[in-house]
């Protein structure tokens, strides 16, 4: 098999395992090592050991392209998906297969691990019809967030991609960070040219109840604002420790989001399953739209939306009222009444 392949598919598999990032990262920079090479070139090297003395190629990594150039399956890569075939949530099934799209996912642009390439390619593998790329907005510096002269740059690099004509359609997006003015972090003219605006706040979570409901608020008045990301901000696991949700007036907040037409998002990524159920039942006591969204910053992570989908299903959320089940030109419509 093609080795490039095989050493971005075990990447993938690892970050849908939730592996070390430095462990995803040894696969992913060996592909990115081997591609400019052409298959003769790499089978050559790969069986006179010459490989082995290229940057970015280490032990593992070498072995499984000796067995790709070889015409086998690496064992280490026939492994990954015998354990894949495993799904990673015991429930959601149906809400899963009503699912055509993913609205929430970073590129490495911003702080997600992968070029925008390789993020649609994994979204064609799921079957996804439709994917945001949603990369930060400028005042997450920690993030590298977009400035507008960046964020701009990239809306050309999706129109060339979907010129290509792939079967995943990429769409223009954001995370903008709801600033503490209760504002948006990018310029409105910028806003206005994409298809999905996710609102978020990062900053400040430990803000009281009262200072926090106002933010959210005028993030979610904002009529650019499609979607609340991850609403209390909360960790509840994972390698950057737990995290208590940050207090607002959840009421107030969801009939916002339910009065202009804002959907809440249900973050898929293990560490966040925000919001908590208890307040998914608010949400929908109050008429929201929902989103299932993976919040991936690498290619395998966009699997996870099987998480969500399990949360969803146990909450009984309906699937007409979740926005990422609803094929594109309706989601588009729905997106742009605004």
């Amino acid at each position: 098999m093609d080795a490039v392949a095989a050493l971005n598919e075990i990447a993938f598999w690892l970050e849908r395992g939730r592996a070390a990032t430095f462990k995803v990262q040894a696969f992913r920079r060996a592909a990115a090592a081997i591609a400019t090479l052409g298959p003769d070139e790499v089978a050559s090297r790969a069986r006179s050991g010459r490989l082995k003395s290229m940057k970015g190629i280490g032990d593992r990594t070498y072995t499984v392209i000796r067995e790709a150039v070889d015409g086998q399956v690496p064992e280490y890569l026939a492994d990954l998906r015998e354990k894949g075939a495993q799904p990673l949530a015991a429930g959601g099934t149906e809400v899963q297969d009503a699912l055509r799209g993913d609205l929430h996912s970073h590129s490495e642009w911003s702080d997600g691990g992968s070029p925008i390439e390789l993020m649609v390619a994994a979204a064609e593998v799921l079957g996804r019809e439709y994917l945001a790329l949603t990369d930060h907005s400028p005042n997450l510096t920690i993030a590298n967030g977009l400035s507008p002269e960046r964020l701009r740059d990239q809306l050309d690099v999706v129109a060339g991609i979907n010129g290509s004509g792939g079967p995943t359609r990429l769409l223009t997006g954001i995370e903008v960070d709801i600033l503490e003015s209760g504002q948006l972090d990018q310029e409105p003219e910028l806003l206005q040219r994409l298809d999905i605006v996710v609102a978020s706040v990062h900053s400040k979570l430990r803000a009281d109840r009262k200072t926090m409901t106002t933010r959210m608020l005028g993030g979610i008045r904002d009529p650019q604002t499609n979607i609340l990301g991850h609403c209390t901000g909360r960790l509840v696991e994972g390698s950057r420790g737990t995290r208590p949700p940050s207090e607002f007036d959840a009421k107030e907040v969801f009939a916002a989001c339910a009065e202009h037409n804002v959907a809440v998002e249900i973050n898929s990524r293990p560490e966040r399953q925000d919001p908590p159920d208890a307040l998914i039942q608010l949400a929908l006591e109050a008429g929201c739209l929902f989103s299932i969204d993976s919040d991936a910053h690498a290619p395998g992570q966009l699997d996870f939306l099987q998480y969500g989908a399990e949360r969803a299903a146990r909450n009984n959320v309906p699937t007409e009222r979740i926005i990422t089940t609803w094929p594109v030109n309706k989601l588009l419509a729905w997106a742009g009444s605004k």
